[in-house]
């Protein structure tokens, strides 16, 4: 409210998509607008307007016995108050009437375009013609805003309630991977490895998983969006697994990559020693007053030397870095913003510079070396080679905190899970 003064702002819900045919997706509510109301019904609107007695209005569904049977229990209006805490409530057929009151008013409209087209229509025709009228009434809008920009800043640094939020996603996907690590064995398919992960998602509270997860065995692992999950595992092949769920709407990121049923092979482990090495010093990097493209800087050195060393390039580390010939096995950044979105909102860069870390934010380190099966200028020991791994870090006052520290990623920790043929768990 005080970053958007005495302008008024309205959103809008996330509209409902169609699988199908006649099938809805499940709904899942805008990340602004639940942010700001904690509302997670459709067809929905919330007005801000600071300085009235009725500073935040939520515009909602009525409550319907006949379609409650077939979808479910609404708030109404009498919900969207004493549960939501909404200073007045209104049916959503009554939108355009209200709202349009206090449009004639503002000069300044914060509203996001491009969220929900039909609420969009409706807005840009209460804003036409209240601008219309504004040389005859003397008030009226001459500026539509976009709110993101203040809202999305908000959203980069996390309240304690949003990091305890965090954690308990964190320690949801950190069991889902470890059960992944112990139960995954050659013969089984990657969709059985996928299924086990989202069953521990949801047997512990989470949504399901807050983006398709990765199960990416042997080759597949050098492709980095790689979701099919449909191929048979072979004993001793690495395993790359990026998966995390979403809790009460905040997203968890991990990656990890294991041997399949076994130990690392000498070859696989001297390629994984590269990237965690790479990891460890980016992590190592972040603390506040650290630009924000440090972490990446600091893990494409020891990530480029590592390969050098092994042969994979056969150039000097600095000409790799200065040719960017490294972009062959290491194609990505290092990092991203983590929060309700699993690449979460925020500018990377402020006035054209890298941006400043500051305690609150969270962000990933997660490095890796991908070698395609079919690249000639591989050594073929090389080749159908993938690793990725990834925390999720905290900035904090004194430093950081690797919020996924729990979940193993040292050579002992990890073959302490995949190598002793420990029992079938979940």
């Amino acid at each position: 409210m005080e970053a958007i003064g005495d302008a008024l702002a309205i959103l809008p819900s996330a509209p409902v998509a169609i699988r199908s045919a006649d099938v809805e997706f499940i709904y899942r509510q805008d990340n602004d607008f639940y942010y700001l109301t904690g509302f997670a019904e459709p067809e929905s609107i919330a007005m801000f307007t600071p300085g009235d007695d009725e500073s935040f209005v939520l515009f909602v569904r009525p409550r319907d016995k006949e379609r409650e049977t077939w979808t479910g229990r609404r708030a109404g209006i009498e919900g969207a108050m004493s549960d939501y805490g909404a200073d007045k409530a209104y049916l959503i057929d009554e939108f355009q009437r209200v709202a349009a009151r206090h449009i004639e008013k503002a000069e300044r409209i914060y509203y996001p375009l491009g969220v929900n087209e039909r609420v969009d229509v409706r807005m840009l025709e209460m804003v036409k013609n209240a601008a219309a009228m504004r040389p005859r009434v003397g008030s009226g809008p001459n500026a539509l805003l976009d709110p993101r920009e203040i809202l999305h800043e908000a959203r980069l640094h996390k309240s304690p309630e949003e990091l305890e939020t965090m954690r308990r996603a964190i320690a949801i996907s950190a069991a889902a991977h470890a059960a992944a690590m112990r139960n995954a064995r050659g013969g089984m398919m990657e969709w059985e490895i996928e299924a086990l992960v989202d069953y521990n998602f949801r047997k512990r509270g989470a949504a399901g998983p807050s983006y398709p997860s990765i199960i990416a065995s042997g080759p597949n692992a050098a492709t980095l969006h790689y979701i099919n999950n449909d191929r048979e595992m072979r004993a001793g092949e690495l395993l790359l697994i990026d998966a995390g769920c979403e809790y009460n709407f905040y997203a968890s990121d991990v990656t990890r990559t294991f041997p399949v049923g076994t130990r690392f092979a000498p070859l696989q482990r001297d390629l994984y020693e590269v990237v965690l090495a790479a990891q460890l010093k980016a992590i190592e990097t972040i603390r506040p007053g650290v630009k924000f493209d440090e972490p990446h800087e600091a893990a494409l050195r020891v990530l480029v030397e590592g390969i050098c060393g092994l042969g994979l390039l056969k150039t000097p580390p600095e000409e790799a870095i200065k040719s960017a010939s490294y972009r062959r096995y290491f194609m990505h950044r290092t990092s991203h913003w983590l929060g309700m979105d699993v690449h979460d909102v925020g500018l990377y860069r402020v006035a054209g510079q890298s941006r400043t870390l500051e305690p609150g934010m969270v962000l990933t380190a997660e490095p890796g070396i991908y070698i395609a099966p079919d690249d000639d200028d591989a050594p073929e020991e090389f080749r159908g080679i993938g690793i990725r791994i990834e925390d999720d870090v905290l900035v904090t006052p004194e430093g950081h905190e690797v919020m996924t520290a729990a979940i193993p990623k040292s050579v002992a920790d990890v073959e302490s899970l995949t190598a002793t043929g420990g029992e079938q768990s979940d």
